[in-house]
């Protein structure tokens, strides 16, 4: 795990729900466990800054980061993936991109690494589909600076065979299965009797899962292979996640209240 993803997963899973920013001093106490170290902290704060994803605020307890707009778009978007035991939302229709023109080799690698990232899957070098439209679409094409034509339709074939021409379903499920039996004798000696440990080993969990979110854009049920490993794996980080939320909240907690009690009492 590098501190900038490390960043990304504090801000989402915890930090967006209490106001979205911290002091760099919380910070540091926060990733602790995970093995960073203060200089790796304040160089990842500072490359998420100059990409727009953090800005710089002054807090009660002194200078702190606080989420961007566009970073609190990709974390309200990554949410909805994350957490996959949430019901489906397909209304049948796929959303449909094709580009005016290819464009050239660097832009079409960070596009496509783009485009898959928020849910989309390749039917061709210039067209692409997703089971929902990203609201981050507009800014990836124009950061590209690429032309391109959406619009929803329905697929007049089998549409479980669209999504398995548009994303390896068959690796994606044996990864889901092999997640499972990686993680659980790992997360399942962790009880919560000690906070930091709890906070490290959810955050652990959900970098690995959070991998996911470049290969699997939350395919409804309906267009899925039968007995599909990633609903297990979906309810095993579900259930661990809970298992380990107190105490995570707990440390999390501390870290943020840490320089305020130490202003109070001083």
């Amino acid at each position: 795990m590098r501190a900038r993803s490390a960043l990304f997963d504090v801000y989402g899973s915890y930090l967006r729900a209490r106001g979205g920013s911290a002091t760099i001093a919380a910070l540091v106490r926060l990733l602790e466990p995970l093995g960073f170290e203060a200089p790796a902290i304040r160089t990842a704060v500072s490359r998420m800054v100059r990409q727009d994803w953090l800005r710089p605020v002054r807090l009660q307890d002194g200078p702190g980061y606080a989420l961007t707009r566009r970073a609190e778009r990709r974390l309200d978007e990554a949410a909805g993936r994350i957490y996959r035991t949430r019901p489906s939302t397909w209304d049948g229709r796929w959303h449909v991109l094709v580009l005016e023109e290819l464009p050239n080799r660097g832009a079409r690698d960070r596009l496509d690494s783009s485009l898959r990232l928020v849910g989309y899957g390749p039917l061709g070098p210039t067209t692409w589909v997703a089971p929902r439209p990203s609201p981050e679409l507009p800014d990836i094409l124009a950061a590209e600076e690429v032309a391109a034509r959406v619009f929803h339709g329905t697929h007049d074939g089998d549409d479980a065979g669209l999504a398995a021409r548009a994303w390896d379903l068959d690796a994606l499920g044996a990864d889901y299965a092999a997640f499972v039996t990686t993680w659980l004798p790992v997360v399942s000696t962790v009880d919560g009797t000690r906070p930091p440990e709890a906070f490290a080993a959810s955050q652990n969990l959900l970098h690995a899962w959070r991998k996911f979110l470049f290969r699997d854009p939350g395919l409804p049920p309906a267009v899925l292979p039968p007995a599909w490993p990633g609903t297990e794996a979906a309810a095993f980080f579900d259930e661990h996640t809970a298992r380990l939320a107190p105490a995570a909240g707990a440390f999390l907690s501390d870290c943020l209240s840490r320089g305020t009690r130490t202003r109070s009492s001083a």
